[in-house]
């Protein structure tokens, strides 16, 4: 039996003590805290929350990733092997097939960035896509209407469904962001 010096739990309920603001602190010291970002700000219109909620999403990973150290931002954290840059670099991908019509064969492979290119280059290539996807965009005013991308022989989504979709892709590969990178280097924060 170990000897601690845990305060005793509360007499009356059982419960362990609360911890105080300054124990939180002591133990969980972060390198770098930036303030969360707050949600967008958006129009009324579906296609305004849409896209706002979805650039929030893509200027928060683009974020994440930028000045992150290397190596660590290409080394894999977890078992699985995603990697921090692996994730804008599938994103990119992400972004460009649905959207401009490019045909990814290989989506496993989309999650590793080339050893020559820089984190610089990776986000530099995720923010063209994404510039080059919100112009597509920025022609579509129906929602219902299919995404016009050229792509032969394959139907495209409705923008309503992309814009969904791409919301859901993109916010999951953040929260995994946010967790690669503070453990890369203690960064936190939106």
């Amino acid at each position: 039996m170990s000897s601690s010096s845990a305060a005793p739990p509360d007499p009356a309920t059982g419960a362990p003590p609360r911890q105080t603001k300054g124990d939180h602190h002591a133990h969980h010291q972060r390198r770098d805290r930036r303030g969360d970002t707050p949600p967008p700000r958006t129009g009324s219109s579906e296609i305004e929350a849409l896209r706002g909620f979805l650039d929030y999403l893509r200027a928060s990973i683009a974020a994440k990733v930028d000045g992150a150290p290397e190596p660590r931002v290409r080394t894999a954290a977890v078992a699985s092997g995603t990697n921090l840059l692996g994730l804008l670099n599938h994103l990119t991908f992400v972004e460009r097939s649905m959207f401009l019509g490019d045909d990814v064969t290989d989506w496993q492979a989309t999650f590793r960035a080339a050893p020559a290119d820089s984190v610089a280059d990776v986000v530099a290539r995720y923010r063209d896509a994404v510039e080059r996807a919100n112009g597509v965009l920025d022609g579509c005013a129906d929602l219902g209407a299919p995404v016009p991308r050229p792509r032969p022989g394959r139907p495209a989504p409705s923008v309503r469904w992309a814009l969904i979709h791409m919301i859901e892709e993109t916010g999951r590969h953040a929260g995994h962001a946010d967790i690669l990178r503070e453990l890369i280097d203690g960064t936190t924060g939106r």
